[in-house]
Order: structure tokens, then sequence, then C-alpha cells
């Protein structure tokens, strides 16, 4: 991926999650939300990806209003349409329907061409002793590098 610009991460969810696949998928946006996203009034806390009639949708995706926008009804949380190409979406189908595996969103990011798109993972909850695992991993990588810091 070439000059990809992020709008938006979702710090939470590799902390949460453990992230089986990734894939890239474009979103059907209204005209004024695209420019609010490049504002940079997007977030992805909470949100999540469900598979409906061989479509895919993002639930709780909060986009806030254009900051120039004239529309007085407009619902922030929408479900918005992603753009997967149909094998895609018939393995994502078949993945999701096994236990404990579901879809979240990890970044928003503009393309070159001027495209939102999505970074949507396949990913399987995490327990809570994997992320004190994981805490305990981070605290000793940290420390280590602080170490070789300090020894040169």
């Amino acid at each position: 991926m070439a000059d990809v610009r992020s709008v938006t991460k979702n710090r939470r969810a590799r902390h949460e999650y453990h992230i089986i696949a990734t894939y890239e998928a474009g979103i059907v946006l209204e005209g004024m939300e695209v420019k609010a996203i490049r504002e940079g009034k997007i977030s992805l806390q909470d949100s999540y990806a469900r598979i409906e009639n061989g479509e895919v949708f993002l639930y709780d995706t909060h986009i806030s209003q254009y900051s120039h926008s004239t529309i007085q009804r407009y619902n922030p949380k929408r479900r918005r349409k992603l753009l997967l190409n149909r094998r895609e979406i018939r393995k994502l189908f078949g993945k999701t329907h096994q236990g404990g595996v579901t879809l979240i969103p990890l970044s928003v990011y503009f393309t070159e061409r001027g495209l939102a798109k999505v970074s949507l993972a396949l990913a399987r909850g995490k327990h809570q002793y994997d992320k004190r695992e994981d805490m305990k991993k981070e605290t000793l990588k940290r420390d280590l590098a602080v170490a070789l810091k300090d020894r040169d």
C-alpha cells in the first residue's frame, strides 16, 4: 500500500482480540461523511462488522457530522455497507459462524486515489490471562530496550 493516509485506528482491538487475518474493504459513505472522516471525526470504539444476506455491514462506527454540513437529520452511528469480493464474503461467513470469531475494524484510511478504506480483522476474543501475558511481554521488551540503551 503506497502512500496511505491513516485517519483512525482501533487501539483496543489488538489488546482485546487475537487477530487471525486482515482484509481491506471499501466503505459506502454519504458525501458529507467523507469530509467528516477527512477531518478525523470518526471513532471505531465498540464497532464491529456483521454479514447479513451476503453483504457485510459495519455497526456502531461513530462519524460525527461535518462541521460545514446543513443536514438536520443525521444518524452518526448508522450501519454502513462494506465492499468486499463475493469470495471473501463467503470465506468470512464460514469463519465467523465458528465459535468466538468476529469481525472488527482495525483502522480507517484513505488510499492515494482518495478512497476511504477499512482494515477489517477476523478476530477471536482474548481471555484475561492472555491479556496479562501480553502485558508482561510488553513490559519485558520495554525493560530490555531501556537496559540496552543505558548500556551504550
